[in-house]
């Protein structure tokens, strides 16, 4: 007979994995994957002395599994993207142009803004992150800035467009999970989000300022890049139209895994056009990944990466965190959680407080977007409706720490996404990732200030009146 977890059952298969998951990134080294099939052994464990069979803790293993599919395809296509707009050029020519048209005074702030821009026009943190994130990557290092600064502003960029874009799946799943409507939901947003980017850009001017000194004088390595581009690849300034035909797939409403193979394939093809790359060998950049040999180490380190095969980590991370998070929902273990931390709420500041910190218990249990935004959504949503909030107040909360937020979790799939393709550790790039800790910050100042709070009455007929609804 299957019985209700206790909070002490709820919360061990947590602790467990924030244990492991911890001692594994910063003392052992070896990433996230064993940590999270250890919670899963442990969360199926409680499961099945709690009464579940196992066959039924499988089938929830499967279809928390089955959640993933969609992002399981995007991320083996970009890692196409990656390895054949490398391929091609088109990276290369970022990287060249890049380096000799930024003004590096400016450079800092211009890759959030510039990646924020990419990111709200394809909806996607992880195609920007892989393509114009990759090139900035590759410009800082030539301009001699530290590589976790630039790969904050990169994430910081990345998330602004993610969490604001009509097209991103997180901004589309929020409200339809908080019971709200898509535009009444980004339009409040802009309250946190717009701040926050702001704040940033502020705080990137600065700080590349400050560590632009050292560097000013020194051209030589950003020469060597240049040059060793130059020897590899075929510049063309009309391959900078491919991410512009990418933004206009978008615009033009086509489904992201078709759009997204588009371009890839068509990277392809540029590279056996432009840069005469065999199909064969095209064929393999696309499995296995770019590997090149400039005699310029610092190109080769750049350019060397990509293909299919390079995603696999980063799914297989994916599919044991949805795993995991498919067996602590069906059994109950959140909701005993957000439950156990919604029993003081009393004030909206309170409530707020809460939807943050139970969306963040689940970032930090599952490591996984959706999981972080659909489960909090769906347990606080009638708590909304009884208090009058608004519960486009609840979707724009588990949009702060579950879509954005969820980078402060060093072992989050978007987290490990970031550090792999930007080759940077967690530990350099989240402090430098102000967006990331400024949202969610913002919305608990909101909460207990009541500012730009939206109440509604709700009733039995869903006829609702709105008040304190403030313009912008």
């Amino acid at each position: 007979m299957k019985k209700e977890l206790s909070f002490t059952m709820s919360i061990i298969p947590i602790f467990t994995l924030v244990i492991t998951a911890s001692s594994s990134i910063f003392f052992w080294k070896a990433g996230m994957h064993i940590p999270l099939m250890i919670g899963v052994i442990v969360a199926s464990f409680i499961a099945i002395i709690s009464g579940w069979s196992w066959r039924e803790v499988e089938k929830m293993m499967i279809n928390g599994v089955s959640r993933a599919l969609p992002a399981v395809f995007i991320l083996l296509i970009i890692g196409i993207i990656v390895g054949s707009w490398i391929a091609s050029g088109v990276i290369p020519t970022m990287i060249y142009f890049g380096l000799t048209i930024i003004e590096p005074s400016q450079f800092v702030p211009l890759v959030a803004l510039i990646t924020g821009i990419v990111s709200i026009t394809l909806g996607s943190s992880f195609t920007s992150i892989a393509t114009v994130g990759l090139a900035f990557m590759a410009i800082g290092e030539g301009l001699g800035f530290a590589p976790g600064l630039v790969a904050g502003a990169v994430v910081s960029g990345a998330y602004f467009g993610d969490k604001l874009s009509p097209f991103s799946d997180t901004t589309n799943i929020a409200p339809a999970m908080a019971e709200t409507d898509l535009f009444s939901h980004i339009k409040h947003m802009l309250w946190d989000t717009i701040p926050a980017f702001v704040f940033s850009i502020v705080l990137y001017g600065f700080l590349g300022n400050s560590s632009l000194a050292p560097h000013t004088a020194d051209t030589s390595e950003v020469d060597l890049i240049i040059k060793g581009l130059e020897s590899t690849f075929v510049m063309n300034p009309l391959l900078l139209l491919t991410p512009v035909f990418t933004i206009l797939l978008i615009v033009k409403r086509v489904p992201a895994i078709p759009a997204l193979a588009i371009v890839g394939f068509l990277g392809a093809i540029l590279a056996v056009l432009v840069q005469g790359v065999p199909v064969s060998s095209i064929v393999q950049v696309m499995t296995s990944g770019f590997s090149v040999d400039s005699g310029v180490a610092i190109v080769d380190s750049l350019l060397n990466r990509g293909g299919l095969m390079s995603m696999l980590p980063t799914i297989g991370l994916l599919i044991i965190a949805t795993c995991l998070g498919g067996i602590l929902e069906e059994t109950g273990s959140f909701e005993v959680l957000t439950r156990k931390m919604m029993q003081n709420v009393r004030s909206t500041g309170a409530l707020i407080s809460s939807t943050i910190f139970s969306t963040f218990v689940v970032a930090f249990a599952s490591g996984a977007q959706f999981l972080a935004i659909i489960l909090p959504a769906r347990t606080f949503v009638k708590t909304y409706k009884k208090m009058g909030i608004d519960t486009k107040n609840l979707s724009r909360c588990v949009e702060a720490a579950g879509t954005v937020g969820i980078n402060l979790v060093p072992w989050s799939v978007t987290t490990v996404f970031a550090a792999d393709i930007l080759s940077v550790s967690p530990g350099e790039f989240i402090p430098l990732a102000f967006f990331v800790f400024l949202v969610p910050l913002i919305n608990i100042i909101f909460g207990f200030t009541g500012w730009t709070i939206t109440k509604k009455k709700y009733n039995d007929t869903n006829e609702t009146t709105t008040k304190g609804e403030l313009s912008l």
